[in-house]
């Protein structure tokens, strides 16, 4: 008797812990485009579901309602947006002005990369809605930043570089001054031309030595 051998379709059965995973992020980040394209209230969970060829049961077996999936989105944002810390420490060296301009251009960088600006709009439109998104993308993706720029600048002060009553106000005013300005026309809509920032950013840490150097 001849005994039959059944065929296994390739990709049939249950995902991997890895395709699920890569599944789940795909699903977040088209979640912030539907928000973001839509708005909280006219994006739908049955729409988010079917951009990802997924069944609206799916999505709800994971996420209770519209609310929790719109914050687990932007909590993605936030992850993928923040600049670790390591990133400055290897930026900095024993020059103060090219250190400042090495981590300038690294938050500008990070500030206009994709995620940077859709982050940015989401948090624009929607976070007199949900405060929380704000001072989550606060405390996780800038605060770092400013406590090491503060940081720096008081090692600069020991070593008789700069001169600055308030560490942190000085460094969330540079941040400000280098990076703030240009990034609101940017997410609104305006180009980016990076021959212009970059002189922006060289001007604006030359203005802020001039302020900060000893006397």
């Amino acid at each position: 008797m001849q005994h039959l051998t059944r065929k296994v379709r390739p990709g049939a059965g249950r995902p991997t812990r890895e395709q699920a995973e890569q599944r789940h992020e795909e699903l977040l980040d088209r979640a912030l485009e539907q928000f973001l394209e839509k708005g909280f209230e006219l994006a739908t969970m049955e729409a988010i579901a079917a951009s990802v060829g997924m069944t609206k049961r799916t999505v709800y077996a994971r996420y209770e309602d519209k609310r929790a999936l719109f914050k687990a989105a932007v909590q993605r944002a936030v992850d993928g947006w923040t600049v670790p810390v390591s990133a400055l420490k290897a930026a900095e060296s024993d020059d103060l002005e090219a250190s400042l301009v090495a981590f300038a251009r690294i938050r500008m960088a990070n500030a206009i990369s994709p995620v940077g600006l859709r982050l940015q709009r989401i948090i624009n439109t929607e976070s007199y809605r949900f405060p929380e998104i704000f001072t989550h993308a606060h405390d996780q993706g800038s605060r770092p930043t400013l406590e090491y720029l503060a940081d720096f600048l008081r090692r600069r002060m020991k070593a008789g570089d700069v001169c600055v009553d308030d560490p942190e106000t000085a460094a969330t005013a540079f941040l400000s001054m280098v990076v703030g300005g240009p990034i609101r026309g940017i997410v609104l809509g305006g180009p980016v031309d990076a021959a212009a920032l970059e002189a922006r950013i060289k001007f604006c840490v030359k203005l802020f030595l001039n302020g900060v150097r000893p006397r």
